[in-house]
């Protein structure tokens, strides 16, 4: 197995735009590779280098699928520290949206319809912050700020969790 990296084990090009069949076909390769049930009469070592392989190969495909996970690992990748946990500054503008959807939220709990219009903002915001990501990773390789806007993005993937807890009851 070659690859030092997530994109390298799969043979694809580290980018955030990437062909999700091009993906799992290379995801299909590298898993029938390292199948456990090819090492069955491995020796115990081998069989334990398979399965350590298929576990890296299934949590690579599983990360590089989701494009915020993506775009998290290319900044990380880059070198960025995403203080995920410690640093909460934000760009006022978006402090400003972010607090525009908690009060939407928060005023629309029982309205299936204010709800169904703050899901459709949150999916827009999605849209935009995936193309600004693809210009800032891609083009521009800015990974300071691409960092900046995984952590909003992870704010929006946050409220939209919340608001899918938050839907009325049919």
């Amino acid at each position: 197995m070659a690859g030092d990296d997530h994109f390298g084990l799969f043979g694809l090009p580290a980018r955030f735009d990437l062909d999700p069949q091009a993906l799992e076909s290379a995801w299909r390769t590298v898993a029938a590779q390292v199948h456990p049930d090819r090492y069955a009469t491995a020796s115990p070592a081998e069989r334990r280098v398979a399965m350590q392989w298929a576990a890296r190969a299934n949590e690579a495909y599983r990360l590089l699928r989701d494009p915020l996970l993506r775009a998290r690992y290319l900044c990380e990748q880059a070198g960025v520290d995403l203080q995920t946990e410690s640093n909460t500054a934000m760009d006022p503008e978006f402090l400003m949206q972010q607090m525009t959807w908690r009060e939407m939220l928060d005023d629309a709990r029982d309205d299936a319809q204010a709800l169904a219009a703050l899901q459709a903002e949150l999916q827009q915001a999605r849209e935009t912050m995936r193309a600004t990501l693809s210009r800032l990773l891609d083009q521009d390789r800015d990974y300071a700020t691409a960092g900046l806007k995984v952590r909003e993005w992870m704010f929006v993937e946050k409220l939209a969790e919340e608001l899918a807890q938050a839907q009325p009851a049919a």
